[in-house]
């Protein structure tokens, strides 16, 4: 229906056909991707608001913190301890220096290794920017808690969502989409499993979980769209539309994409002009 309806106006039709081509750097996954950025930004500051403002979201989130408290046992402490580590900052590093040199070795890209310390490192500083901003107390039927500083929102939710959602896109770039689609579950499942424990160990509100996985999740969505998504190198999509632009149109009709990336390769352009020498 939408097609139906654009197809008189070039203008509308041609962006159409841009936004929904999988195929360019700026094409339909980067135009999710700003989306995602975008309501992950509403969602944590729609969250800021309830916090201080409605006294009801306190009340979930203390229902929720004595439940784990007093459902809690030795066994499942130290499984929930194990879990929350896997959003420890010290973890996040090493892995991601694993998985950095991983696809380096792989691929000869040094975009990768940028790609993880602009996502952990911008994901750190935005996390403290927020936190010093609400300064919101930590649970107390837990008293470690009250050592680790403010409460909203968690930082071992809003890490472990940027970086693993980070690290299966680099890992699987390069897979079958099933491949990839398993990976982007374990992504999202460790996420969730992190933010879990750590209302769980009584280390933080409900909603500052909540909070975390947002501002994590929008933030890898910005940096994804930055870096050209699984093209992962900054200047892709200016390259593409240069390469859109140097393919002169048919007449009569537009080049799409996908025959501006044939047109464009070396070794399509080395099998023309041996099927046709005289084509310059």
């Amino acid at each position: 229906m939408l097609g139906e309806t654009v197809r008189p106006d070039s203008a509308l039709r041609g962006l159409l056909v841009r936004r929904l081509d999988r195929t360019v750097a700026s094409g339909f996954l980067l135009t999710v991707a700003l989306g995602c950025a975008l309501v992950g930004g509403v969602l944590l500051g729609v969250l800021v608001y309830l916090v201080r403002t409605v006294h009801a979201v306190q009340h979930v989130d203390n229902f929720a913190a004595r439940w784990g408290y007093n459902h809690r046992t030795s066994f499942s402490t130290t499984g929930l301890q194990a879990i929350t580590q896997l959003g420890s900052i010290r973890i996040v590093a090493g892995l991601a220096i694993v998985v950095a040199a991983v696809d380096f070795y792989r691929t000869r890209s040094r975009w990768s290794l940028a790609f993880l310390v602009t996502v952990i490192m911008g994901m750190e500083l935005l996390t403290l920017a927020v936190k010093d901003a609400m300064g919101r107390v930590r649970p107390a039927l837990d008293p470690a808690a009250a050592s680790l500083g403010p409460s909203f929102p968690s930082g071992h939710s809003a890490t472990s969502a940027a970086f693993y959602a980070a690290a299966a896109l680099i890992i699987g770039r390069s897979l079958p989409r099933r491949q990839r689609q398993i990976l982007i579950g374990l992504a999202v499942g460790i996420a969730v499993a992190v933010a879990a424990s750590r209302v769980l160990l009584d280390l933080h509100w409900l909603s500052d979980i909540i909070g975390g996985l947002s501002l994590g999740w929008g933030w890898f969505a910005l940096c994804a769209a930055v870096f050209g998504g699984r093209l992962l190198r900054p200047t892709a999509a200016v390259e593409v539309a240069a390469a859109e632009a140097a393919v002169p149109e048919s007449p009569g009709r537009r080049i799409r994409p996908k025959a501006v990336e044939a047109w464009t390769r070396p070794e399509t352009n080395e099998r023309m002009n041996t099927l046709h020498p005289g084509r310059r």
